[in-house]
């Protein structure tokens, strides 16, 4: 019986999904078993190549700054030239750039490379999850962004494992396979996905404000999701900045990191579907506060940590809190943008994780290094409560209920969300005719978009950044033993949430 519930439970959990959503869902999986370059790009430059740690920390900063660029870019492009062309793309530029970084030698050319990965490998985010918005049914939409990290963590989990054989062998072979991989994808994206943007008429485009950088700015409510998205971040990013340099100081080696650390990706594997399955129609703004805070105090209960049981017990914790915000934050963002501008806003979201990545290793340094451990993870706590309370106040002005529908939609683009489930590409097109039956209202929405609609991802950071990010900026502290076993551990992936590939 508990065998024919679980198979019940799998198969309600993967139902009704249009086949588009399945391909972009196995495009997100192929890239994250092709993530190898993030794993041990620190030790190739430290190790393979002989550059001090100080130089890997810069090529991790400049990687993580290349994220921050393309973010709004590339949601620019997602509106503009459609979702479709803006992925083919970033993970063509994406896997051109991966396999010129192994095979370039001079420092400065690394680092300009290294830039160049991080711009293209953030650049295909937006258009995801703008894609994903425009495929999926509103009531769907948490189902399906759960599912979308539920395979990124099971590919990173799994490239992780190999990228330390792969680096025995040779260290080529990892840029040359990612790049092989992310090639696989944009063929995936070529042959088996439409575009998906919705268009407008002409009378939708009289009627109706354009949705340009200047509309999300000027969307207060958009930008305080995104303000305190990057709180949340900030408490994320040291799972695999501070956590990892704590227990380096405090006399744990890069193993025991490792198996404390692991617990994250175990759990989001195990518990990450039938969680969602429990949150899916419930309160949004009440599992916004419930995770931030859970997230907050989870790393907060690290400083009473004193072996690798309880560090993987405060893991469990926080990671809970991972699992019920990032379906919860990313559907937020779909259902906060209006439908012409998701590109925009979606690149917005972005950038918040990318900044998070850039602000968090510099952080947790200073503090840990001037205060202590300690003082970190009580920070942690303020920061997940003020976040939590921010989302408090946000969501007491919004429409009750889960996030099932979407508040900026108008009739004819939430009946054609509903098409889609049901007709996969047919109803991509069909979006269009049902936007043109509907153009009033569309163009009402989207009118007000600047005082009305808000919002941008998971996004985030992928996991790719945020572990370069992290592995080479904590060797940049191998000054003394403890930050040495520090840099060592910090290679260790730590997946952000709304990873994106």
């Amino acid at each position: 019986m508990p065998l024919a519930a679980a198979r019940r439970a799998v198969r309600e959990s993967v139902s009704g999904l249009p086949r588009e959503f399945w391909w972009l869902w196995t495009s997100t999986l192929v890239n994250r078993l092709g993530a190898f370059v993030a794993t041990f790009m620190a030790l190739y430059l430290t190790l393979d190549r002989g550059y001090s740690a100080s130089y890997a920390g810069l090529v991790a900063s400049l990687h993580g700054l290349g994220g921050v660029v393309s973010s709004l870019g590339a949601g620019v492009m997602a509106d503009r030239l459609g979702r479709r062309p803006t992925l083919l793309i970033a993970q063509s530029s994406t896997a051109f750039s991966v396999a010129l970084l192994g095979f370039v030698q001079d420092p400065v050319a690394i680092a300009a490379v290294a830039f160049l990965v991080g711009a293209t490998s953030n650049a295909s985010r937006p258009a995801v999850q703008a894609m994903m918005a425009d495929i999926v049914r509103p009531e769907d939409r948490v189902r399906a962004f759960s599912l979308n990290y539920w395979a990124i963590n099971l590919g990173f989990a799994v490239s992780s494992m190999a990228a330390g054989f792969i680096a025995e062998v040779s260290y080529l072979a990892g840029f040359l396979i990612e790049a092989g991989m992310t090639l696989v994808c944009a063929i995936v994206v070529f042959l088996k996905l439409p575009e998906s943007r919705p268009e407008r008429t002409t009378a939708e485009k009289a009627a109706a404000d354009e949705v340009g950088l200047g509309t999300v700015l000027r969307d207060r409510r958009f930008m305080s999701v995104v303000g305190l998205s990057f709180l949340v971040a900030v408490i994320f990013q040291q799972g695999a900045v501070g956590l990892p340099v704590a227990m380096g100081e405090a006399g744990f080696t890069p193993a025991d990191y490792g198996l404390a650390i692991a617990v994250n990706g175990v759990l989001i594997v195990a518990l990450q579907i039938p969680v969602t399955r429990f949150i899916e129609h419930r309160d949004a703004g009440r599992l916004l506060v419930v995770s931030s805070v859970l997230a907050g105090y989870g790393f907060g209960l690290t400083a009473f940590a004193g072996s690798i049981g309880v560090f993987a017990l405060t893991v469990c914790v926080w990671t809970l809190a991972e699992i019920v915000n990032a379906p919860t934050q990313t559907s937020l963002v779909v259902r906060l943008s209006p439908v012409h501008g998701r590109g925009r806003y979606q690149g917005m979201y972005t950038m918040s994780w990318s900044v998070a990545a850039l602000v968090a290793p510099v952080m947790s340094g200073v503090v840990i290094d001037r205060w202590g451990a300690e003082w970190l993870w009580g920070l942690c706590a303020v920061v997940g409560t003020v976040a939590g309370t921010g989302y408090w106040l946000l969501m007491r002005r919004m429409p009750e209920g889960g996030l099932g529908a979407t508040v900026e939609d108008p009739p004819g683009e939430q009946a054609a969300n509903a098409t889609n489930g049901a007709n996969g590409a047919s109803a991509i097109s069909a979006a269009s005719s049902a936007s043109a039956a509907s153009s009033s209202s569309e163009a009402s929405s989207t009118s007000a978009a600047p005082s009305t609609s808000a919002a941008s991802t998971a996004v985030t950071t992928s996991a790719a950044s945020t572990t370069f990010t992290t592995s080479a900026t904590s060797a940049t502290s191998a000054a003394s033993p403890t930050s040495a076993t520090s840099a060592a551990s910090a290679t260790v992936p730590c997946p952000a949430p709304g990873d994106q590939p």
